[in-house]
């Protein structure tokens, strides 16, 4: 892995007679490789094998079974998906688990969505490739979304949840945990830190105000961070938890990193890199998703939908398609429908909750997609 990593970060691709699109998929993986794994895809490999150790399964059953509060369950799975970096393949067993331990189909479906969807990781990489008004766009609409979704299946459902539950729902136990709340709690939050700080985007060279003092010192703050990490790991963690932790991690690792690089050679062949051309000329991407027309909004929509994004290649995928002219709208409606769906994720929900409720899940994805596409291509055009 660090051979290839390497390989990837010093490309001469500057020294190729050529100007082709190899030449842009082999320019763009080496921008991504110096750019976006060492301080964006590494701390999320980490906190991914975190919380798949140390976040309890009965915690998880306690917030989202069909008898816990609403309001709480649905906030909870709704935010669920900031901290995660799994794609539409990796939350399915998740979701799985929770859904025939007795979650809600509304909380599980909720989760679903926002599990890859979004991500801090996700939201920082957007604003920071496609510009602040996607990036904020993606957060909100996520969040809105998984609720929406989750409460609409629970609706249209209700009738066969009720039946579902009737004999009782199932109660997870109380989980023996080796450390308080409050300590999980800071050991996550100084984990997303290091990664929202590292990632500090420069502001215009103009800018002043708290955005360029956090800019100016975040180097220091994110040592800062790395050194508390380090304290409480030693203080509050025992050998074979910061083991597993390492194990859970470096599985994030092997198991996103191959698919990451694979989607951004294709993404550079396909498409090139921005003001580049790839194997697909630009005018074609503009005839199909340009502008911010209902057609193009569906377009970007469904062929969302039934593409495999792996977590975060929608990110240099979108950047190249905005640079070969894709609307701003369609791009939004992409990013909300992509991530979150798949071929092979829609035939393993279908095993899960049936055909009838898979197909009306994807349903609702993609009108939603398409109609937020709509008004934010209409938002930054009046703009």
């Amino acid at each position: 892995m660090a051979a290839i990593f390497s390989a990837c970060f010093y490309l001469p691709v500057e020294l190729l007679p050529f100007r082709n699109p190899i030449f842009e998929a082999l320019a763009l993986v080496r921008w991504y490789a110096r750019e976006h794994v060492l301080l964006c895809l590494v701390p999320a490999f980490f906190i991914a094998g975190a919380i798949s150790v140390f976040v309890s399964q009965a915690s998880v059953i306690k917030y989202f079974g069909a008898k816990a509060n609403k309001f709480l369950a649905y906030s909870v799975a709704s935010i669920s998906g900031t901290i995660l970096a799994v794609c539409s393949c990796t939350v399915l067993p998740l979701f799985s688990g929770i859904y025939k331990r007795g979650a809600g189909l509304g909380p599980a479906t909720a989760f679903l969505y926002s599990g890859p969807a979004i991500n801090v990781l996700a939201i920082i990489m957007t604003a920071r490739i496609l510009g602040w008004e996607l990036g904020l766009a993606r957060a909100i609409g996520a969040i809105l979304f998984s609720v929406i979704i989750g409460f609409l299946m629970h609706l249209i459902f209700l009738k066969e949840e009720r039946a579902r539950h009737a004999s009782g729902d199932l109660i997870a136990g109380d989980a023996k945990e080796n450390r308080s709340f409050l300590q999980n709690g800071l050991y996550f939050a100084s984990m997303v830190g290091f990664l929202v700080i590292a990632n500090w985007a420069k502001p215009e060279a103009a800018s002043q105000g708290l955005w360029a003092f956090i800019y100016s010192v975040k180097w220091y703050i994110s040592i800062g961070f790395l050194l508390l990490i380090s304290v409480m790991l030693i203080r509050w963690f025992k050998k074979d938890e910061i083991t597993d932790w390492v194990s859970a991690s470096w599985a994030f690792a092997k198991q996103i990193m191959p698919l990451l690089l694979a989607g951004v050679i294709v993404a550079g062949l396909l498409l090139g890199r921005p003001g580049h051309e790839g194997l697909i000329p630009s005018w074609i991407i503009e005839k199909a998703v340009g502008g911010n027309s209902l057609w193009a909004n569906f377009f970007a929509s469904i062929a969302g939908a039934f593409m495999y994004f792996a977590t975060l290649t929608e990110v240099p995928i979108l950047q190249g398609l905005i640079g070969s002219g894709m609307g701003k709208g369609p791009a939004l409606a992409l990013l909300l429908a992509g991530p979150a769906l798949s071929l092979p994720n829609m035939l393993v929900i279908r095993g899960v909750i049936g055909t009838k409720k898979t197909v009306t899940y994807v349903t609702l994805v993609v009108v939603m997609a398409t109609i937020s596409g709509l008004i934010f291509g209409f938002i930054i055009r009046i703009n």
